[in-house]
């Protein structure tokens, strides 16, 4: 018997499954994700799982929540973007400089027309200079060039320069997506870029883990699209791993649930994920997945992420009230089950005059090389003292000012993370969940409460009273969750935008939950209106805090819920289901009456008749998916291809059909080689 093995990294946990050949579930561990180290926390989970069956394991997969819950939180690491042949107004629409900064920008001369010609030669001196300066300080390159989709010249001139310069990874935009629109395209290439990092981290966290245990099966990793490549595709496209948690999610709940049509949500630390699946796979997003406030150009499972999840820090928002993330701390009921020390103090600030500092904690958490080469001296010296353990942000504020100062930056870089008061805070208290401390989470309910009253004015709980402000957060997320249920709803139906099926959303939601009327309002007053959701399709709930929330969530929804056998380590189960799966296609138009171009990779190549130039794509495409798939990791006996064709072309009575694009392509799939095969 031999075993499949998936693990997933996570924000709060890391998982790990051991699948037989049958795909049926064997063993299921459960870990802290350490991100200082994540080989602690990999390690961790493995150690809990038979290890005899470990020295079987013939397929190691894996998932991750940590790139997208980068691009949630926007975190990550620093980069330089190398732009060619972009105007103002192009950087400005990209969102370039909020996620980045003016000084990682760099504006060079060159970059291509809409026919694949050089607009103008690149500037080389520029370029390498630029190049010089900014290889000390970063951890990674991104480039794009205008138009680079139909001539990659000048990204690749300026890729071989960076590897010419430094020895710093680098990511051109062509790579990643082929649509036009250098704006997002040039977005998608700088969160690639900045994930880098991340990923060899975790790859070689996993890697060292395995090696210990003498596991020395071939590793996978999960894309956004639910699909698996190998380690070194992945360290190469990391950007392509945005959304692979929840992707592996959705296989893992439909498989664990035994139903192919199904509404899934899964909640963890950060995120909650909601998807609509019909035979058994989620719809891919045509326009790219919309993560946190951006949309890279990926192809991804057609996901509704929001920043709540069972680390979202609870606090106040000036005219919103109490507001539930996107920002994650670390859950002083997790902080006090790991130091116990600390319930002492939280015991003397619940008496204490309420100021924002309170139950405020900060500790390690990344440990980028690059970030911490560029640490200013007193950034330095505090993330050193965090290595001692936990800083008390309230004590140092008061003894030690530019120690807090320090901390405050080095938190905002990514580098550390604060504690808080959070929906598992709340859950613990509510006895919806007690892995943790519910002393801690008590204490951490009192004083949050104290705060929100005297120094916001929000609220109004009895002194003392953990219970009524920990119901309100619990309610808040239902009403959150239930939200997103309903915009998935609308969105899937395609009648609206996002914008607009979020504003009815919102509408529905308060009619929909009519529980908490207003004041004096009674909870059993009939509803004029009820919202229904279309028979057959349950609601699957997966992930660690599924169990606090979805039974309330069906319940006030009129939904069947399905919490399936391992629901807390789905993502790791669906890791080990995926398939190696490469799509490459390419772009035909006809710039002039008879001629018909083809967009290829050694730039445009024109034919006389529009059956040469389809013939030729098909070629090319099926030649280079076939290749990636194999690349990817993916068994060549097992490869099958099938073809995608796009035409826009129209037709009448004068000219007959007139052609003006198509997009000609090929998809390989492949089952992924084990070390047995």
């Amino acid at each position: 018997m031999t075993y499949g093995l998936g693990i997933d990294t996570g924000g709060t946990f890391t998982d790990a499954v051991l699948l037989d050949n049958a795909k049926q579930v064997v063993a299921t561990a459960k870990s802290l994700t350490t991100h200082y180290d994540l080989a602690q926390g990999i390690a961790g989970a493995l150690a809990q799982l038979p290890q005899e069956r470990l020295q079987a394991v013939n397929l190691v997969c894996l998932s991750t929540t940590l790139t997208t819950n980068s691009v949630v939180e926007g975190k990550g690491a620093p980069v330089c973007v190398l732009l060619a042949g972009y105007d103002e107004r192009q950087i400005k629409a990209s969102g370039l400089i909020e996620l980045l900064g003016h000084d990682a920008i760099v504006s060079l001369a060159g970059g291509h027309d809409a026919s694949g010609q050089p607009v103008c030669a690149l500037d080389e001196d520029a370029a390498r200079a630029a190049i010089s300066a900014q290889a000390p300080r970063v951890s990674a390159f991104a480039i794009s060039g205008t138009f680079a989709v139909r001539n990659r010249a000048h990204e690749m001139q300026l890729r071989a320069w960076v590897r010419e310069l430094c020895d710093k990874p680098v990511t051109c935009g062509h790579e990643l997506a082929s649509s036009l629109g250098a704006p997002r395209r040039a977005l998608t290439t700088a969160l690639n870029a900045r994930m880098i990092p991340f990923i060899q981290r975790m790859i070689e966290s996993v890697r060292a883990t395995l090696g210990e245990r003498g596991i020395h099966a071939p590793l996978m990793v999960v894309k956004g699209d639910g699909s698996l490549v190998n380690v070194d595709s992945a360290l190469q496209r990391p950007v392509a791993t945005v959304l692979s948690g929840p992707a592996a999610s959705v296989l893992g709940a439909c498989a664990l649930a035994g139903t192919d049509n199904a509404i899934m949500a899964d909640m963890g630390g950060t995120t909650t994920d909601i998807a609509v699946v019909r035979g058994g796979m989620p719809a891919l997003s045509e326009d790219g997945a919309l993560i946190g406030q951006w949309r890279p150009m990926v192809e991804a499972v057609k996901i509704y992420a929001i920043g709540l999840g069972g680390d979202s820090e609870v606090r106040f928002q000036g005219g919103a009230g109490m507001t539930i993330g996107p920002r994650r701390v670390l859950p002083v009921s997790l902080l006090v089950h790991q130091h116990p020390q600390l319930l002492a103090v939280l015991e003397r600030q619940q008496n204490e005059t309420p100021h924002a500092s309170q139950m405020r904690f900060a500790v390690r958490l990344q440990n980028d090389p690059a970030q911490l080469d560029r640490l200013a001296d007193d950034e330095r010296m505090a993330w050193d003292r965090l290595a001692e353990g936990p800083l008390d942000v309230e004590r140092a504020n008061v003894e030690n000012r530019p120690l807090a100062r320090a901390v405050a930056r080095l938190e905002r870089k990514g580098l550390a993370l604060y504690s808080g008061f959070t929906p598992s805070d709340a859950a613990h208290v509510m006895n919806l969940c007690g892995h943790w401390s519910r002393d801690g989470a008590v204490l951490a309910a009192r004083i949050w409460a104290r705060q929100m009253r005297h120094l916001y004015g929000l609220g109004k709980w009895t002194l003392g009273d953990e219970v009524g402000p920990s119901q309100q957060v619990i309610d808040q997320v239902i009403d959150g969750i239930a939200q997103k249920l309903i915009e998935a709803g609308l969105n899937d139906a395609g009648q609206m935008n996002e914008q607009n099926a979020g504003k009815m959303s919102t509408l529905l939601t308060q009619m929909a939950l009519h529980r908490r009327g207003s004041a004096g309002a009674s909870d059993t007053a009939a509803p004029v209106f009820q919202i229904q959701f279309a028979p057959g399709m349950p609601l699957i709930a997966v992930g660690a805090p599924s169990h606090s929330y979805y039974p309330t969530v069906a319940r006030e929804m009129g939904l069947e819920l399905i919490n399936p056998p391992h629901a807390d380590v789905a993502n790791a189960v669906g890791a080990v289901l995926g398939q190696v799966v490469q799509r490459v296609h390419l772009l035909v138009t006809q710039p002039s009456r008879g001629v018909f171009r083809l967009f290829g990779v050694d730039g445009p190549q024109d034919y006389p008749a529009l059956p040469q130039a389809f013939e030729a794509a098909r070629q090319t495409t099926a030649a280079m998916a076939r290749a990636q798939a194999i690349a990817a990791g993916g068994e060549e006996s097992d490869l099958k291809l099938d073809w995608i064709h796009d035409e826009n072309s129209v037709s009448n009575d004068i000219d007959g059909d007139v052609f003006f694009e198509a997009r000609v392509g090929a998809v390989a799939t492949a089952r992924p080689r084990r070390s047995s095969d």
